[in-house]
């Protein structure tokens, strides 16, 4: 069945929210939460760390460290806590991103037991169950995503084990490789783009023979498949219609549902109109960061990650995803009888932090109607 992806419209008199049909916590982020808090909670008396953070989001990290979780790495990769200071009474979070294969068996080597508190998303390990069986059928597997964000880092290191390896950021990257394919441009210049990006002998004159794309889950699901698409093309193109099934593997079922979901519902706000538009989440979040690409292009948009950068009616305190900075905004909330206001919010975002940005716009519009009674 084709699935309803219209938004949901809340009027309050003086404001009238249109709320994306899909938003906030995935199964895989609140299967972390949970596994994290009952880490907490059956290990009254033990070092707990994480490996990073849990997700992007940092209310939900700031409550895990105040309940005395540690983090070992911050979201770069730098260390925080040295290896050496953890043993194997400690116990060790891996969060829903996942982990390297050289992390795991640091780990084992130090008798840490990770498995009851693995929280990597299953989603994640999807993506490496297909990159391993491209492998074993002798397949390269290029992989979509940012090269520094931990899940990327993950699936790399997984499937470079079982397979030659490469990671894009985009389409534009995705035509560099085509290009090679087509003899356009030689390997040194391949090299000059993707040297830190390919696994350890890395031969593009033989490893461009046969390919298959998966992703980092949380980029944006409409890119993924272009560049899969594109790929296809280009190998159709270098080996013909009748051989493509020999040279390129379909791999659309390593898509993540609630990210394809979630940015199909922002896509159908699109189709409304609106004052301006409000997306709540952390702002390293991939997949909060795709929801404003897609709002910007139409709307006003602003990306908070709580209520607090709500500082009045006429002014907030944004997130600028090009300049990778907070903004002070004026003429936040536009002067007139009724605003028409989108909001929703990223995968790693909770839903009472939502409920608290929609109840401060309420406050500073003076809103006729409360919440208490809106029929939902």
């Amino acid at each position: 069945m084709k699935k309803d992806f219209s938004p949901t419209i809340l009027d309050f008199g003086s404001v009238e929210f249109i709320i994306s049909r899909h938003f906030g916590f995935c199964y895989g982020v609140e299967n972390a939460i949970e596994k994290s808090y009952k880490a907490i909670n059956e290990n009254p008396d033990k070092t707990i760390y994480l490996l990073s953070q849990m997700i992007h989001n940092p209310e939900v990290n700031r409550d895990l460290q105040e309940q005395g979780v540690q983090f070992i790495q911050d979201t770069q990769g730098n260390q925080l806590i040295e290896w050496d200071r953890i043993n194997s009474e400690d116990i060790v979070i891996i969060p829903a991103f996942g982990a390297t294969v050289e992390t795991k068996q640091l780990l084992e080597e130090k008798n840490i037991t990770f498995d009851q508190y693995n929280t990597t998303c299953p989603f994640v390990e999807k993506v490496w169950n297909r990159s391993a069986k491209l492998g074993k059928d002798d397949h390269t597997v290029i992989i979509h995503g940012k090269k520094n964000h931990e899940e990327t880092k993950a699936t790399f290191s997984h499937s470079k084990e079982t397979s030659p390896s490469i990671v894009i950021k985009d389409l534009k990257e995705a035509q560099i490789i085509a290009d090679f394919i087509h003899g356009t441009i030689d390997a040194s210049a391949f090299f000059e783009v993707f040297q830190e990006n390919c696994s350890d002998g890395f031969d593009p004159e033989i490893h461009f023979n046969k390919v298959g794309v998966v992703n980092q889950t949380t980029m944006l699901a409409s890119e993924t498949q272009e560049i899969a698409d594109f790929m296809k093309q280009t190998m159709t193109k270098k080996y013909g219609q009748n051989n493509i099934k020999l040279h390129f593997a379909d791999t659309r079922d390593t898509l993540c549902y609630a990210t394809n979901d979630n940015q199909s519902a922002t896509l159908e706000l699109l189709n409304v109109e609106a004052d301006l538009a409000v997306v709540i989440g952390g702002y390293n979040s991939s997949n909060t960061t795709h929801l404003v690409e897609l709002l910007e292009d139409k709307f006003k948009t602003f990306f908070i990650k709580t209520k607090d950068e709500i500082m009045s009616a006429d002014e907030v305190h944004a997130f600028d995803i090009h300049k990778k900075q907070v903004k002070r905004h004026m003429g936040f909330l536009p002067k007139k009888d009724k605003i028409k206001l989108i909001i929703t919010s990223g995968a790693s975002c909770p839903d009472a932090t939502v409920d608290a940005v929609i109840q401060r716009i309420l406050d500073l519009t003076n809103a006729p109607i409360s919440i208490d009674n809106i029929d939902l």
